[in-house]
């Protein structure tokens, strides 16, 4: 039968719990020791056993009676015959120990057998253990103990004695007794540290550890090739179990050991040899290259798994059987280990385990404010660093699983990371001669002059040889660039498409129409009429916020400003739902969705300036700067900036400086149809007010507004105020800090006129009789108020 069971993959043994596989380690290595050991006690009885078949004489069984009873009655003959009486007793029993070691004596006179046997070759061991006579086990079997043995004459004499059996009881009394005493002994007090003691003995082990940890890095980062074992000596620190400093050295530990991965990790990923490799005999210079690296690539791993392992026991509220360190202090190391993560993934994309950072980094996301809070900076600001586009695809891939895995159900940050990739607008295909890096090649009046025939021919064939490579680099280079920014936008745009088409009552909706404001102009021109419609009808069903029905007018807007030039379209619905609702912001909560209508109108009017007529123009501007009275500072600032373009723009907009009506109707402000409202019938009294405005820039820009924004003279603006858009002046003159922005001056109060005598238009008996009254000594009396009620009555 085939084995079925798959050897587990390297990125599962590698997501595997540490203790887990310590545990299957420990296991193996217990099942071996018992085996060897079953093994070895086989081994040694089966020993004894040839030993004591060795040693002793078989007989049959009939013959030991018979045996028994000749040897009594040689025994009887022989004490007649020697006459005992002249012998000492040592020498008696030194005979009767000779006699019956004689094997003349001891043999049996009745057998054929010759006295001196040759041992045959034939006769194996086991048959003469088998020949051994078996005797039932009626006693349990004394256990011997064998001694030094006696050499004599006839030969080594073996010398055992039985081994004493103690009282279970009594071993049972003289351990408790022991026990009793170590007790007694470990109760015995030790010396009172007082508190200051206390403190200095752990700033002492304190400061000891530190030079350790900071001798082991110095060690480290001066020769890392020799010193790679260090790393295991430092790593091992994050297990450190005095319970006086254990919390503070593992933190030290963990951010030393990130600091010397990012000094001392190459600039290429480390790949595992092969069989072949590992075969074939290298350099030392390039063995000791391989060793370093072996060992660089598993202490990273190592650590990592260290960091792991702390998140997850935090997450778990786990505890270790020590218990060196308590669940409080948990949060703090597992605080440190996510932010040693999040430094290693933007640090180090291009090292080993990076996807593994990646997928430890995205179970983060759904955690405690602070720690989503610093997964998302890092991705965002790994995002912002990625060149080439290899960090940026994994981190995508992955929480696009993430967010599919979990049916949609994260929060909104997650998708909002998107909205930092650094991914600009497609170029278009250019020849290889545009994109290839230029190189000053020699022309062919230098090559006449300075090169005989030769080398002009051989000179020729290098520099095309030379162009040839170039373009070739730099079409790989462009193209790998191109081809994985495609991939990146292929899968941020399915998760967006899943969302609008799967979960539109999600919160991710406003996340996702953010997303598609910045990338529209990259969508496939295929997908824009569906797309479009989509977002109409998100905002005609009427159950988006104010906010998400901007979002998705900005959409529209980008897809139709950039590919969609070619489409003609007429998204006249998006212009009256902007204009609709323009009067729903406020300088209340609504004042930051302003930003996101500057942003609109920018892409309405400014880049599509061809294609929106005078009456729609005219009804806008109307309308925003009535809106400029009821806003805060910076939002009145930012729809005066866009005024100004507008003005700018389409040159009969003086119409509205003008009292004077042109045609015929009378301006409608409260219709939502700006093609129809007569905006050309009324004026802009509006900025006669906001010249009045405490606002110091909002009463320029009115003052500049109302003289027809020219570029020239006077009246023409600073240029730190015209040459900024109009969302850099809503950012820059922000009041978030509840502060005026800019600051209004401090008025100096006057100075007051000072007299020389205070009491200068006091009478002077007046001032007499105070002065007197001042100097004299007040006696207080108790108040009787009983006494005064009495009076009162009478």
């Amino acid at each position: 039968r085939k084995n079925t069971k798959r050897v587990p993959s390297f990125r599962k043994l590698l997501r595997t719990s540490k203790i887990k596989l310590d545990n299957k380690l420990k296991n193996k290595q217990y099942k071996q020791q018992s085996a060897a050991k079953k093994y070895r006690k086989e081994q040694k009885k089966l020993r004894e056993a040839v030993r004591d078949a060795i040693s002793r004489k078989p007989f049959p069984l009939e013959e030991c009676k018979k045996k028994v009873g000749k040897s009594e009655k040689w025994e009887e003959e022989e004490e007649d015959a020697l006459p005992l009486d002249m012998m000492d007793e040592d020498d008696l029993k030194l005979m009767e120990d000779l006699a019956q070691k004689a094997s003349f004596l001891t043999r049996d006179l009745s057998s054929n057998e010759p006295v001196h046997v040759k041992k045959r070759k034939h006769e194996s061991v086991i048959d003469k253990y088998e020949k051994v006579p078996r005797r039932m086990q009626t006693e349990p079997e004394k256990e011997l103990i064998h001694l030094l043995p006696i050499k004599d004459k006839g030969g080594i004499i073996p010398q055992t004695m039985e081994k004493p059996v103690l009282n279970v009881a009594q071993d049972e009394e003289e351990d408790a007794e022991e026990m009793e005493e170590a007790e007694d002994f470990n109760e015995e007090p030790l010396p009172a540290l007082t508190p200051e003691e206390m403190a200095a003995q752990r700033r002492q082990k304190l400061q000891e550890r530190k030079m350790h940890i900071a001798a082991l890095a110095s060690a480290i980062l001066s020769e890392p090739d020799n010193n790679i074992k260090k790393l295991k000596e430092l790593r091992a620190m994050l297990m450190e179990q005095d319970p006086n400093v254990a919390v503070i050295v593992r933190k030290l530990v963990m951010v030393s050991l990130m600091e010397i991965f990012k000094d001392i990790v190459p600039s290429y990923k480390i790949r595992p040899l092969t069989e072949a490799e590992k075969a074939t005999k290298v350099k030392k210079e390039t063995q000791k290259l391989r060793e370093f690296e072996e060992g660089l690539v598993s202490q990273y791993k190592f650590y990592l798994e260290n960091l792991e392992q702390t998140i997850k026991d935090w997450k778990q509220r786990k505890l270790k059987k020590s218990n060196v360190i308590s669940l409080k202090a948990y949060k703090g190391l597992a605080e440190i280990a996510v932010k040693c993560l999040c430094e290693l993934l933007v640090a180090l994309p291009h090292f080993n385990f990076h996807n593994n950072i990646i997928v430890l980094i995205k179970n983060l996301f759904e955690f405690t404010f602070q720690i989503s809070e610093l997964c998302f900076e890092a991705v965002k600001k790994l995002f912002k660093q990625d060149k080439l586009g290899y960090a940026s695809l994994g981190v995508v891939k992955v929480i696009s699983g993430l967010v599919r895995g979990r049916n949609y159900d994260v929060r909104p940050e997650v998708l909002k990371v998107f909205l930092h990739l650094r991914i600009k607008e497609v170029e278009l295909q250019k020849d290889s001669e545009d994109i290839a890096p230029k190189k000053k090649f020699m022309t062919y009046k230098e090559k006449r002059k300075n090169l005989s025939r030769m080398q002009r021919k051989w000179k020729k064939a290098e520099e095309k040889l030379e162009r040839e490579l170039l373009e070739a680099e730099a079409s790989e280079s462009k193209e790998k660039k191109l081809k994985l920014h495609t991939e990146t936008l292929n899968i941020v745009f399915l998760t967006y498409f899943r969302i609008l088409k799967k979960a539109q009552k999600s919160p991710l909706l406003p996340a996702v129409l953010e997303g598609l404001a910045k990338f529209a102009h990259l969508i496939n021109v295929e997908f824009f009429d569906d797309l479009l419609i989509v977002l109409h009808s998100l905002i005609a069903s009427g159950g988006l916020s104010y906010r998400e029905s901007l979002h998705c007018i900005l959409s529209a807007f980008h897809i139709l400003s950039g590919q969609g030039d070619v489409l003609n379209i007429d998204p006249m619905k998006f212009y009256t739902h902007l204009y609709k609702t323009l009067f729903s912001l406020h300088a209340g909560r609504t004042n930051v969705d302003i930003e996101i209508v500057l942003q609109c109108l920018d892409v309405m009017f400014a880049k599509r300036r061809k294609q929106v007529s005078q009456q729609r123009a005219l009804a806008f501007l109307k309308r925003l700067s009535t809106l400029a009275l009821h806003v805060l500072p910076n939002s009145s600032v930012g729809i005066l900036a866009t005024n100004r373009v507008l003005m700018q723009i389409f040159p009969k907009m003086d119409l509205l400086l003008d009292n004077e009506s042109q045609g015929s109707g009378v301006y409608l402000p409260e219709l939502d149809e700006p093609e129809h409202c007569n905006a050309q019938n009324t004026a802009l009294w509006e900025l006669h007010l906001l010249q009045r405005h405490y606002h110091t820039t909002v009463r320029k820009f009115a003052a500049h507004l109302i003289v027809g924004a020219p570029t020239e003279g006077s009246a023409a603006l600073p240029l730190d105020l015209s040459q900024r858009p109009a969302t850099e002046l809503f950012e820059a003159y922000s009041m978030r800090g509840m502060t005026f922005n800019p600051p209004v001056a401090s008025v100096t109060p006057r100075r007051k006129d000072t007299f020389s005598q205070m009491d200068a238009f006091i009478d002077e008996e007046l001032n007499k009789q105070l002065q007197q009254h001042i100097s004299e000594t007040v006696a207080h009396k108790p108040l009787d108020f009983a006494k005064h009620l009495k009076e009162s009555s009478l």
